[in-house]
């Protein structure tokens, strides 16, 4: 069976949701150094977990992109 890609609009969409997602999670990760109350540091480590994740789910899904040559 042919393996599904991704439409050109649908690759440029899936950068850009990867971006925001880097970028949410580097800010979560540097927030946590400068934060004292625990509850706040916890949640933004769980943040950056769950950032990781989807980083994770983003990058499987362009490997799915077209190849442009």
């Amino acid at each position: 069976m042919k393996q599904q890609s991704l439409a050109l609009h649908e690759t440029m969409e899936v950068h850009e949701m990867l971006n925001l997602k880097t970028v949410s999670m580097t800010t979560s990760k540097m927030m946590e150094g400068v934060v004292f109350d625990q509850d706040l540091k916890a949640l933004l480590e769980k943040d950056v977990q769950q950032s990781i994740g989807a980083i994770n789910d983003l990058q499987r899904l362009l490997k799915k992109a077209p190849k442009i040559e």
